[in-house]
């Protein structure tokens, strides 16, 4: 019986640690998805789709900060080598090479911090956006990697 007890607390816990691990993929897929639709509706902006909107910028900006400021606890040692439903997934050079990428994060919440005080017009936002561009997709480089 007790050993019944102690089996059936083992699985529990291991199933448990499984769904905390999906959350937490789940959880960063949130932000970077976030990130994608902000940054869409900035680039059909840019590209004469939509009319330019300030509300638009502020949202997307206040986005992209949020996920500067989450970054470093989006991708914990847990979930390392897990993959994400959908087509990326995060790259184990995330924990391989900490520093780089926290050097990106930190380089990431600074162009976003320096953007929100610079775009206020759509030639602001030309300016800008390939900046902002320019740290995700560097990131998304080294620190992602295509699922198969």
């Amino acid at each position: 019986m007790m050993r019944a007890v102690v089996v059936a607390g083992a699985l529990l816990l291991g199933f448990g640690a499984v769904v905390a691990q999906q959350d937490a993929v789940k959880h960063a897929q949130t932000f970077m998805k976030g990130n994608g639709k902000n940054a869409g509706a900035l680039a059909a902006m840019v590209k004469g789709e939509k009319p330019y909107d300030q509300a638009t910028v502020d949202t997307a900006l206040a986005q992209f900060a949020d996920t500067a400021k989450n970054l470093p606890t989006l991708f914990p040692d847990s979930i390392k080598g897990l993959k994400a439903d959908g087509d990326y997934s995060a790259s184990s050079k995330i924990w391989e090479d900490k520093a780089g990428f926290s050097e990106h994060i930190a380089s990431f919440g600074k162009v976003v911090t320096d953007a929100k005080g610079t775009i206020k017009d759509l030639d602001t936002l030309k300016a800008t956006l390939p900046v902002i561009g320019k740290q995700c997709g560097g990131c998304h480089e080294t620190f992602r990697v295509k699922n198969s």
